[in-house]
């Protein structure tokens, strides 16, 4: 595991006149509601001041943020701006004139990169499948032949193609690949010293998902919007670059499958969501990056149950009625105390030093990590296991304490127990949201696999231990 110094300064929350306890009480709300965090973060006034890594997740793990990959690309795209390589009014088919399908029609020629950051291309619904679809090759020509349901501007529809093409265009124009461009001019100069991309199968990155970052960096990138694109002591994005992507573009509507919550009806900015008292990156299971102006504040959490009904609306409920209302020392010795102890609970169980078991998975279930007759054994070694999963993948787990190994490159970490005849390993994919429970009768010589939360790319657990993870651009 990489370790990096602090890329933003330390106090407390009395110091930054926040309460103790309202974070507490924003904690014990997300618990009451079940909600899964892996992390959180609060910074006011430029120092964090409550930080929190709920065990087998830690400081210096990467997690995947899904979405909020997007508000960096925005990024991206505002610098190739300022550069003066790219305009707002610049027309995809200019830029990618070799992706652009025969017989398009004239609204697809009109699409502008306005219309993509504001995701107001006029089509009625995601695109990214139907894109997929019609253009297994060419995910920019899929989507430009994908048939608009209004007028382009008129509407905002939340569609990951739309950022896709934002990124092939900012590479077209300044001759950089997206993660080579942002490692340069954003997180470098930040002091980010590793910036993961998971990628389609040509290589390329996703551009509306497939970063991985740390909570702190996600942080810093908080803070670098905050001070108007300032970071590192330097201007490494325009002020007005910034006030431009994160003000309001379009009027929005609840998004079709996504659970109801007000702050996603406050608008869309370019590759940001407006919010009731700011605005927010944000990507699925959980991972957001909210920024509040008027209280001087970043808050970031990651997780693997999307609490968009709980989140951000327990952050206005509990957190903002303790601005500059500061607690005592004692209240933040005790959160800070909480926050040393986060934990998801270790798989329960028996070691039974001397018991192996074999089976073969039962993989008929949807979304079954692993295929259908897949060999499992398990073995111990060392007060833990070895899980061989097929002939490839082999886990090492421990017992009461996560193990952590990378048999395909990316790290998995793990632990497991016996309980009775029957052995179960939790086995995480420690740089994302998700988690493999395996589930072994010893007696039937059977076995199921199962995510907590499935991938929005594929189930193939495989996949997820190579790194870079690299498929189709699927992902929803």
């Amino acid at each position: 595991m990489r370790s990096q110094p602090a890329l933003l300064p330390r106090s407390t929350p009395a110091a930054a006149g926040v309460s103790s306890r309202a974070i507490a009480a924003l904690l014990d709300r997300l618990e009451a509601e079940s909600v899964e965090l892996h992390s959180i973060m609060v910074v006011r006034h430029g120092q964090v001041i409550a930080e929190g890594w709920w065990a087998p997740y830690s400081a210096e793990r990467p997690h995947l943020l899904y979405s909020l990959t997007k508000s960096f690309t925005s990024i991206a795209v505002g610098l190739a701006i300022a550069d003066g390589r790219l305009s707002l009014d610049d027309r995809v088919v200019d830029v990618l004139p070799d992706h652009v399908p025969a017989g398009i029609g004239e609204q697809g020629r009109r699409l502008t990169v306005h219309h993509l950051l504001s995701m107001t291309a006029g089509h009625g619904t995601d695109t990214l499948a139907e894109a997929w679809r019609l253009e297994p090759d060419d995910l920019v020509r899929g989507f430009l032949r994908v048939p608009f349901a209004a007028p382009e501007g008129t509407r905002h529809t939340y569609d990951n193609a739309t950022t896709y093409v934002l990124a092939r265009m900012v590479e077209r124009v300044t001759g950089r690949d997206l993660p080579g461009l942002l490692d340069d001019r954003l997180f470098k100069p930040l002091g980010v010293d590793h910036a993961e991309w998971d990628r389609v199968a040509s290589g390329a990155a996703f551009g509306f998902h497939g970063l991985h970052l740390t909570t702190e960096a996600v942080a810093a990138f908080g803070e670098l919007l905050l001070r108007g694109g300032v970071g590192g002591g330097r201007q490494l994005v325009p002020r007005e670059w910034v006030e431009l992507a994160t003000s309001r573009h379009v009027e929005t509507t609840q998004v079709e499958d996504w659970s109801p919550n007000p702050d996603i009806l406050c608008g869309y900015g370019y590759q940001f969501w407006m919010t009731r008292h700011g605005y927010r990156g944000a990507g699925a299971f959980g991972q957001q990056c909210l920024v509040v102006p008027a209280h001087d504040l970043v808050v970031v959490v990651t997780g693997a149950e999307s609490p968009e009904v709980a989140m951000p609306g327990a952050l206005w409920d509990c957190l903002l009625p303790g601005m500059d209302d500061p607690g005592s020392g004692r209240d933040d010795e005790i959160l800070a105390e909480r926050l040393r102890r986060l934990s998801l609970a270790p798989v329960s169980g028996a070691a039974a030093p001397s018991r192996s078991a074999t089976a073969t998975i039962d993989g008929s279930a949807a979304d079954s990590p692993l295929p259908d007759g897949t060999p499992i054994a398990v073995e111990p070694v060392g007060g833990g296991w070895h899980l061989r999963l097929g002939p490839s993948i082999t886990v090492a787990a421990g017992h009461g304490e996560w193990r952590e190994s990378a048999p395909l490159g990316r790290p998995v970490v793990a632990a497991g127990g016996w309980q009775g005849g029957t052995f179960v390993a939790d086995i995480y994919v420690i740089t994302s949201p998700h988690r493999v429970r395996l589930t072994l009768d010893a007696a039937s010589s059977t076995a199921v696999a199962a995510w907590n939360v499935p991938p929005l790319t594929s189930p193939n657990l495989e996949l997820h231990l190579r790194s870079p993870l690299m498929t189709r651009p699927d992902v929803s």
